[in-house]
């Protein structure tokens, strides 16, 4: 525990948690926000297509919506980093933040199947059920992220 103090209690960490400026907390939060735009956003696009939305776009072109979804998840990874720094010993005992954590895992090693499937040429058949499950797991990262907020909340519902 004395790591996780020490980071919290970092120069950097306080100013992200404590300083007025927006460039501190505000502005991370909000790369935070786009970055989970990005990659929810067009992996849902994608996985639509796997089920059959918007049949008239064809497959080919959605594989280079991948490189973007990347960039979505690394604007993620690098602002959630920030953002659990300042908060360190408050979100790591939490667990919304590690089934979150999960979600996301499991989210990152459908879209790399999902991915796969592109370069094989077979999105279109046969991937209705990595459609569905990337679909669930952004659901389920996004409620318990946002869960995270509200910690009475889910311990009095939950007893989590």
């Amino acid at each position: 525990m004395h790591l996780l103090e020490l980071i919290e209690n970092s120069g950097f960490s306080t100013w992200i948690r404590e300083s007025p400026s927006l460039f501190a907390y505000t502005l991370i939060l909000s790369l935070h926000a786009i970055g989970l735009a990005i990659i929810v956003g067009v992996s849902w696009i994608v996985a639509l297509r796997m089920l059959g939305v918007w049949k008239s776009i064809p497959f080919e072109p959605l594989f280079n919506l991948f490189p973007l979804m990347y960039a979505g998840f690394y604007i993620n990874a690098i602002s959630g980093i920030l953002l659990l720094s300042a908060e360190t010993t408050t979100m790591l005992t939490m667990v919304m933040f590690y089934l979150k954590m999960a979600f996301i895992v499991a989210a990152m090693i459908t879209l790399r199947l999902v991915r796969r499937r592109f370069v094989a040429g077979t999105a279109e058949t046969q991937s209705h059920g990595l459609a569905w499950a990337v679909i669930g797991f952004w659901f389920g990262a996004i409620i318990a992220g946002r869960l995270t907020s509200y910690p009475y909340f889910v311990d009095s519902w939950f007893g989590l």
